[in-house]
């Protein structure tokens, strides 16, 4: 375990405030709660209107990558299939690094992640060991994903693109990241605000 983490037991508002916060979501072109509803009459059960059909793997899926602070946020990054360590580590590398230096210049921000395989590699765990003194890698607990505040970002973005329902993968794309652009400033701040009654009811 690398010297430069800390655990989120303790800390005070300050702290959170200080805190990137990061996660990595999928979202599906085609969204439905396995539940259909169609309306007919008793001799029209086999009528082709009246039939529904299923779309294999719900017709694809997005994936992206972003960070929240107080602060700011980050424009999200398209990752391509599934995050893996290399993937991953030339995010850090590339972007969570350069901003974390401008936002945090007395060296006191703290990074976190959470326990994904991709997060834990080796080739990620040297990285963050060799920049140590740049900022403080959270040590996140695990199975809580609902302790990450980026969570509910996720839902905002969610409900957000259903109206209207984008209808290829391009469109999905372009409104998730017009969704993530659209968060009021209020809404990061409410959220690490938010971070003393989570850690206390966990």
């Amino acid at each position: 375990m690398s010297p430069i983490r800390t655990g989120i037991q303790g800390l005070e508002v300050e702290h959170w405030k200080k805190i990137m916060w990061s996660d990595e979501s999928r979202f599906h072109l085609h969204h439905a709660d396995g539940r259909v509803r169609i309306w007919r009459k008793q001799h029209e059960s086999m009528h082709p209107i009246c039939m529904s059909t299923t779309l294999q793997a719900g017709g694809g899926s997005v994936m992206v990558w972003g960070t929240f602070s107080w602060h700011d946020f980050s424009p999200l990054i398209h990752v391509e299939q599934r995050l893996n360590s290399t993937t991953y580590l030339s995010i850090v590398a590339d972007q969570v690094h350069p901003v974390m230096l401008m936002g945090y210049s007395n060296e006191d921000g703290f990074f976190q992640q959470d326990n994904a395989p991709c997060h834990g590699a080796r080739i990620v765990q040297e990285w963050f060991q060799e920049h140590e003194g740049d900022f403080t890698l959270l040590r996140w607990p695990p199975q809580s994903p609902d302790l990450n505040p980026i969570e509910h970002l996720w839902d905002k973005v969610k409900r957000a693109i259903r109206q209207p329902q984008p209808s290829n993968l391009t469109e999905l794309d372009s409104a998730i990241h017009q969704a993530w652009c659209q968060i009021p400033h209020i809404t990061f701040q409410h959220l690490v605000e938010s971070m003393t009654r989570r850690i206390a009811q966990y």
